[in-house]
């Protein structure tokens, strides 16, 4: 191995350490996403592995560990339709000058609900740049997350934060919001994503405080605004006047399962094209798709966890192989573990 080769894998690496401490949640998170994650390493021939030192052979499996550490992004049926539904909805928008439409993207855990809202982000970002190749100072996007127990000052901090705005204990709300509407308008936010949406309860005073505060941003700011939650239209957010409200102007996308079927291979064999392992035998993952549904309950995030950890596990026992009994021992979430399913009860015998 080349002294070059070193350094590149290594600067690499750096790279990989500097995007895992960005957050979506700040600008500067935000922008390093639609840049991209870094390329993935290159799967060295059986002759030059065998002859890698020992800490050029650490470094090429921690290369290769990193890249099964990120969650793979796969264009499914959900994401292209909550990518066209958005995108609809911010040119039907582009005009208004109140009462703009918005979009909810609603379903349990592990359904793909933040995969497909951050895709319509990037999409709408990826065309902004297009479209203004050099102009530096747009912000297009911007995306908070709504923490637990939130107040109406705390989820306007979250929009400051984004930003970049400083944010003090003595800064009132109507300074924050101002200063928001302002930087926004500014730098011609289009699109604002507001995800962990459940946290909010329109049956408390708080609760209904953050609804009334999201609703005057949106109509301070000309951009449309997606909301992302579990359960959303089961929850109190749609409750009572303002539920009545927020239901009148949002359209809702609601995520659930994937059925076993074409798409569903179609997941398991893009995951498995992805995998960067010496010795697992391509197609060995599709073989195991009905398996691989039962054990993930046809959700997209087990599925991508239990593949994922099973091909970190092959690098560090060196099995390099991805087989069934790798996959049984990946413990998945609650819901996935706790639920038998017919097919699952007739392996387990």
């Amino acid at each position: 191995m080349t002294t070059t080769a070193s350094t590149a894998r290594q600067t690499a690496l750096q790279a990989a350490d500097v995007v895992i401490n960005r957050q979506l949640t700040t600008l500067d998170g935000w922008r390093r996403f639609v840049d991209g994650p870094p390329n993935p390493p290159a799967l060295l021939p059986t002759n030059d592995l065998r002859q890698l030192p020992m800490a050029e052979r650490d470094l090429y499996d921690e290369g290769r560990l990193d890249h099964h550490a990120r969650m793979l992004v796969v264009a499914t049926s959900f994401v292209r339709k909550t990518v066209t539904c958005g995108r609809r909805l911010i040119l039907l928008n582009r005009h208004a000058i109140s009462a703009r439409r918005g979009l909810i993207v609603s379903g349990l855990p592990g359904t793909g609900k933040t995969i497909a809202i951050t895709q319509l982000g990037l999409a709408h970002e990826l065309l902004n740049r297009a479209r203004h190749p050099n102009v530096s100072d747009r912000i297009p996007v911007l995306y908070i997350t709504v923490p637990p127990a939130a107040t109406a000052r705390m989820v306007a901090a979250e929009f400051g934060r984004f930003l970049g705005l400083p944010v003090r204990a003595r800064s009132n709300m109507t300074d924050i919001i101002e200063a928001v509407v302002g930087v926004c308008t500014d730098t011609r936010t289009g699109l604002v994503i507001v995800d962990e949406i459940h946290n909010i309860s329109q049956t408390t005073r708080s609760g209904a405080e953050v609804s009334d505060t999201l609703k005057y941003f949106s109509e301070r700011i000309p951009a449309t605004f997606v909301y992302s939650g579990i359960d959303v239209e089961g929850s109190e957010l749609l409750a009572g006047t303002r539920g009545a409200q927020i239901a009148g102007r949002f359209t809702l996308i609601p995520t659930r399962p994937f059925p076993y079927g074409t798409e569903w291979r179609a997941l398991v064999a893009t995951l498995e094209e992805n995998l960067l392992l010496h010795d697992h035998e391509p197609g060995t993952l599709v073989k195991l798709d009905r398996y691989l549904h039962e054990r993930a309950g046809g959700m997209i995030g087990g599925l991508s966890h239990a593949i994922r950890g099973a091909a970190i596990d092959a690098i560090l026992s060196g099995t390099e192989r991805v087989t069934k009994e790798a996959l049984d021992v990946i413990p998945l979430d609650h819901t996935a573990e706790t639920t038998i399913s017919p097919l699952k009860k007739a392996t387990r015998r």
